[in-house]
């Protein structure tokens, strides 16, 4: 652990060296390649720890997100991604939106009805408000999500932890996703209700909603995307989240190439995934779309 005195010479020792112009270039370029815990590593494919079953040299982004943080992201149509709930205390509110016609966004109501399943797991699509799947849910090691509840909002926040802005120290879920949303030329009009990784909610026999809380540290949710998706995800603690602290734990974030997963999901063959007349015709509606807008040789 750094003392106070330590930090006191560093600093001080910091602000000497960049007191210049020169030094303070000098400075900046000695912080290349340095990785920190709140960044993206660029390229992807120099993640200092790819699991053993991702290609590294496949990786298009890799990125840790830490509680109270957001990120967003354009992907490519067969890009798999995973998220990691590193701390067992992350709640992972996401929204996508289609790239290629962002008016076209994640809709939450088609995506427990159109399944006939409130709750997600592996083999459930995110659908869109044009009936399409804009991703899969292909493989889950938590089984602790939301699609009832959406993000944490500013109201919300201000009432449990006294603050809920960006730069608070218990910022809101939606407050972050609209920076997200801003940076894409998107604004709060394009910002509906989201769905939630890693915290779970179950609905009671009175019909409360009831907070099941997350699976641990190391959890998983890996999806496919079937269209090129702006994806948008902030860390924040859930609404329901029962802690009186603000505590929300880091999420990494993983992309990389994956068009044979996305092939076999055409086909009706990737392990897990049913086959329901629900599913293949919202498939095959965003197949549609596809084939509509790329110019097939």
């Amino acid at each position: 652990m750094t003392s106070a005195t330590e930090s006191s010479t560093t600093d001080s020792s910091t602000t000497d060296s960049t007191s210049t112009t020169s030094g303070a270039r000098e400075h900046a370029r000695a912080q290349a390649g340095a990785i920190t815990d709140a960044m993206p590593v660029v390229p992807a494919t120099d993640w200092p720890h790819p699991p053993a079953d991702i290609p590294t040299d496949r990786l298009t982004w890799a990125e840790s997100i830490p509680g109270g943080r957001y990120t967003a992201l354009t992907l490519a149509r067969g890009t798999r991604i995973r998220l990691t709930d590193r701390d067992g205390t992350a709640c992972a509110s996401l929204m996508m939106w289609r790239a290629d016609a962002p008016w076209e966004r994640l809709n939450t109501a088609d995506t427990v009805k159109v399944p006939w399943q409130a709750y997600l797991g592996t083999g459930h699509p995110l659908l869109s408000d044009q009936g399409r799947v804009l991703a899969t849910i292909v493989a889950d090691t938590s089984g602790h999500h939301d699609a009832l509840c959406g993000a944490s909002t500013l109201a919300g926040n201000v009432a449990r932890y006294g603050a809920g802005a960006p730069e608070s120290e218990s910022p809101a879920g939606r407050e972050l996703l609209l920076l997200a949303a801003l940076k894409h030329g998107l604004t709060e009009r394009d910002l509906p209700h989201t769905v939630s990784f890693f915290h779970g909610v179950r609905v009671a026999d009175d019909g409360a909603l009831v907070s099941t809380g997350g699976a641990g540290a190391g959890a998983t949710v890996d999806l496919i995307l079937h269209l090129p998706v702006v994806v948008a995800v902030a860390v924040a603690d859930h609404p329901l989240d029962p802690s009186t602290r603000y505590h929300a734990g880091s999420v990494e974030l993983l992309a990389w190439s994956a068009s044979q997963d996305l092939d076999a999901l055409l086909a009706g063959s990737f392990p897990g995934v049913g086959d329901d007349l629900e599913y293949r015709r919202a498939v095959a509606n965003s197949e549609a779309a596809h084939r509509a807008f790329t110019q097939i040789d």
